[in-house]
């Protein structure tokens, strides 16, 4: 396969991992904040994620530095553009906080 084809294969592959961690990320927090039971949720969630993340680049990189470092840039990128997306998204949704009622 052409040397820079593969490159941009991983430059791919490291979008997705990253799409898929850190919009895991997002989705994670939004569940686990009105679960009855968050830890069991950011626990999972971590667990999952990582795993995902880790055997990727593993799998992605083939023992070679310029894969995982292409796979390590496009992971990076994923979570620029993953932030953006939900920043964009939470300003739709986001209610002005309301002042706690104080003793008389």
């Amino acid at each position: 396969m052409n040397e820079f084809l593969t490159l941009a294969l991983a430059l791919l592959a490291g979008l997705l991992l990253g799409a898929v961690f850190f919009g895991g990320l997002w989705w994670t927090i939004r569940r686990g904040v009105s679960s009855e039971r968050p830890a069991l949720w950011f626990f999972g969630g971590l667990l999952s994620r990582m795993s995902i993340a880790l055997a990727g680049f593993y799998f992605v990189s083939g023992r070679h530095w310029e894969r995982l470092l292409l796979c390590l840039l496009g992971f990076v990128l994923a979570r620029l553009v993953v932030t953006w997306l939900t920043r964009l998204s939470g300003d739709r949704h986001t209610r002005p906080a309301q002042e706690a009622s104080h003793a008389p």
